[in-house]
């Protein structure tokens, strides 16, 4: 399954002229820490649903610092919120009221992906999907509807716009929402923290996932794995990561993210780490994390 359209390298850059103070500065930033920040753009459109059954493991803010890495390396990026407690859309400084256009009407089919698009202020390429209040009821009312598992799907397929890479945040469950995630994507990615509980639950993920594969998705991949909140200073830190490398192999990334309170302050002041504190080690990582994400991608659909 692919989902989009082949794009060319030379597709024009929809934002040349559309910036921030706050972006060019926070790129600015960057470079003098990590050199010239260019991403390869793949030649398809990625689409990532990012999952975790446990709570409180890093998959917001994940999707949220991956987002905004890739959008301020000239990579166009959208990030669909589909967690009810709307902490993605918060990150990203987008409006998320009752009443906002969001991810609740396009999956009952009132409006379009593209009607409820807002775009990062921080990070002009990067748009957003953002999730109200109104999503809390959204697996009740799927339950009943016609083809409830795949109108996420439906709704990406619809989307003429260009984008590289879309990312959707799933609830920490695996319910009827993540269930349309998996369906709509071709790729799944896993933030694992590296802690004593990291891989207790995860098992029973893993049969989800292999179940949607058999009976909704058989291009459903887990592609990647990325180590989350880890303490180097601990002995357990270092056993966990040994494990998920041993157990998932080439899929779980170089790169690591550490425990920072930048990392946590950031959401707070409705930003990424990266425009929050570009100089942090919390940056630097998440920035090593979504290069590496890029130039796999671009090796594997070379």
């Amino acid at each position: 399954m692919s989902i989009g359209t082949d794009v060319s390298r030379e597709t024009p850059d929809m934002y040349d002229d559309d910036d921030t103070p706050l972006a060019r500065a926070t790129l600015q930033a960057i470079e003098v820490r990590a050199g010239e920040l260019t991403m390869p753009r793949p030649r398809h459109r990625r689409v990532f649903c990012v999952a975790n059954q446990k709570g409180g493991v890093g998959k917001t803010t994940t999707t949220v610092n991956i987002g905004v890495a890739l959008a301020l390396a000239g990579l166009h990026v959208l990030v669909i919120d589909l967690d009810p407690q709307g902490n993605a859309s918060t990150a990203l400084g987008v409006e998320r009221k009752a009443g906002t256009p969001s991810v609740y009407d396009v999956l009952i089919g009132e409006i379009t992906t593209a009607e409820a698009i807002q775009t990062c202020p921080d990070a002009p390429r990067l748009g957003c999907v953002p999730a109200t209040i109104d999503l809390a009821g959204a697996e009740i009312e799927l339950v009943s509807m016609v083809a409830r598992e795949t109108r996420l799907k439906r709704a990406l397929d619809a989307i003429d716009t260009y984008y590289d890479y879309i990312f959707i945040d799933c609830p920490p469950s695996l319910g009827l929402l993540t269930v349309n995630a998996m369906v709509a994507v071709d790729e799944v990615l896993i933030p694992i923290q590296c802690e004593y509980y990291a891989l207790e639950g995860l098992g029973q993920l893993l049969k989800n996932i292999d179940l949607v594969k058999a009976h909704l998705n058989p291009d459903l991949d887990i592609s990647t794995i990325l180590l989350t909140m880890y303490d180097g200073r601990t002995k357990l830190a270092d056993q966990v990561a040994s494990e998920v490398r041993r157990h998932f192999g080439p899929k779980v990334l170089t790169a690591s993210i550490p425990r920072s309170v930048k990392i946590s302050e950031a959401p707070g002041f409705g930003q990424s780490v990266l425009t929050y504190d570009p100089g942090s080690r919390g940056a630097m990582s998440y920035l090593d994390a979504a290069r590496e994400i890029a130039d796999r991608g671009a090796k594997e659909s070379s």
